[in-house]
């Protein structure tokens, strides 16, 4: 049915929207990257310090994005502001960007995420349970390289099936989907912190806590012989800030998705008040959960147990530690229930996204029509595809390195984009203008490049991938603009 006849309905009040802020940031990121974190970093104090300034960036970008929001209250979010700040063409590799990479491989990943810890519940679900396995070729340690499907795989995919599904049947649902598990992992994740603090051990944090400052970085001694262990080395000056660098990739991975809310603001009631205020209020609660539950695994785990928790799942030791063996079982329900509502809201969000570029001519035609119950079907299922494929490729992992780089250079240009309106279109309503203009904004955009520097300087392999999928989005735009004329006017 065309989307001339049905339009977008506001059904979301700030409630919703801030579950749906909370929901799409807390996946499976918070039980599983202060692994890798620690191996980068390698102190308590520097741990806590990347997660704290990470929910400063976050917290500052949501406050800067109220602005864009209340001058621009339509679906597409920050497909719309980057369209509107400089031209269609930065708007469109936005929008090709979070389509190749950001949306999906996250939806991917979380769902592959869900069936791994569901296998502590039903062991045939384990990603080591390979259906199908075809020799590829030698890697570089003269090992075989398979194509495997695992059970895992599968799973995921008839979740992010289900889930596209549902939200095929109108807004209602998926809402009701996302409070009832959002509110849950809220709950669940306050609760495991007081469980924390009841089980907390002096001994362990007084020894995570001495030399606090000492960063080191932990590596394989033989990458292709990981029996020989890893060696330790101290870092400091240039070097500490490519270990902050490197550790940021998983905090910031963890922390977005934030801005989801603001590509469903034609169905959010007063939007041009209640999506800022959705924004801060839903990063504020998970910065704070997010420190506090670091906080607590420091507390239960000595630094060594926390880098090298077992195929890097640092809740599950941290549940084991404070609940015993039944912690295993703790954690797994909490985290396929965080991940599933998780999946819920990214993929709520993401096809409100390509339904606004199909109206600008920049996407499929069908994703510009919303079905009987005003949601993108069409768009809902190509997102569902994608996601489903990348899944199967086993290359989500890879592809989820390179969204910290990506996602934060095009958070960097969207808030330079309030400094452009500004001066572009003086006389637009600004119901909320962006708290600490101009000072936080820069700030925010002067750590946002640091951060992009400092990881194609020390972490090439995670930013040029990235760059070229976005760069890929140019000769597409340019081929799209070729057939629809329209998109220049």
């Amino acid at each position: 049915m065309p989307d001339t006849q049905i339009s977008f309905k506001p059904s979301l009040g700030l409630f919703d929207a801030t579950m749906i802020v909370a929901g799409s940031m807390i996946g499976s990121g918070i039980f599983i990257v202060s692994a890798d974190m620690t191996r980068n970093i390698g102190s308590a104090g520097w741990l806590i310090t990347v997660w704290l300034i990470t929910g400063f960036m976050t917290l500052t970008a949501a406050l800067s994005y109220g602005e864009l929001s209340s001058m621009f209250p339509r679906a597409g979010g920050q497909y719309v502001y980057l369209k509107e700040a400089f031209n269609p063409l930065a708007g469109f590799l936005y929008g090709w960007s979070f389509f190749a990479v950001i949306q999906t491989a996250t939806i991917a990943a979380v769902g592959v995420a869900f069936s791994k810890f569901a296998a502590y519940l039903f062991p045939m679900l384990s990603e080591d349970n390979k259906l199908i396995k075809i020799q590829t070729g030698i890697d570089a340690c003269n090992q075989p390289t398979f194509f495997s499907i695992s059970s895992a795989q599968v799973v995921s995919i008839i979740l992010i099936t289900f889930l596209s599904y549902t939200n095929t049947k109108g807004l209602k649902g998926g809402k009701w989907i996302q409070n009832i598990f959002t509110s849950t992992k809220l709950l669940s994740l306050f609760g495991l912190i007081i469980a924390g603090l009841i089980a907390f051990n002096l001994k362990i944090w007084n020894a995570n806590w001495t030399n606090v400052w000492a960063a080191t970085k932990t590596s394989l001694i033989d990458t292709c012989n990981p029996k020989l262990g890893f060696a330790i080395t101290p870092i400091a000056g240039a070097t500490l800030f490519g270990g902050i660098a490197a550790a940021m990739v998983g905090s910031v991975f963890s922390s977005d998705a934030w801005n989801n809310v603001t590509f469903i603001a034609a169905e959010i009631k007063n939007p041009k008040k209640n999506i800022g205020l959705s924004l801060f209020l839903g990063t504020l609660i998970v910065t704070i959960i997010y420190v506090s539950a670091n906080l607590i695994y420091l507390a239960v785990l000595p630094l060594d147990s926390l880098a090298h928790a077992e195929k890097d799942r640092v809740a599950v030791a941290a549940s084991n530690a404070i609940f015993g063996h039944i912690g295993t079982y703790v954690i797994a329900v909490m985290i396929m229930i965080s991940t599933f509502g998780c999946n819920n809201g990214l993929i709520l969000a993401g096809a409100r996204v390509y339904n606004t570029m199909a109206k600008d001519g920049l996407f499929f035609r069908k994703a510009a029509n919303l079905n009987k119950n005003a949601v993108p079907e069409f768009a809902l299922w190509i997102q569902c595809i994608v996601a489903g494929i990348l899944c199967l490729s086993g290359k989500y992992g890879d592809l989820l390195d390179m969204i910290s780089f990506v996602v934060v250079m095009f958070y960097a240009l969207t808030i330079f984009g309030i400094f452009i309106l500004r001066k572009k279109r003086p006389d637009v309503e600004r119901p909320y203008k962006a708290f600490g203009y101009p000072v936080l904004p820069i700030i925010y955009i002067l750590m946002a490049i640091t951060f992009c520097i400092l990881l194609i300087i020390y972490k090439p392999a995670f930013t040029w991938p990235g760059l070229i999928i976005v760069l890929i989005g140019i000769p597409i735009y340019y081929i799209a603009v070729k057939n629809d004329h329209s998109i220049e006017k």
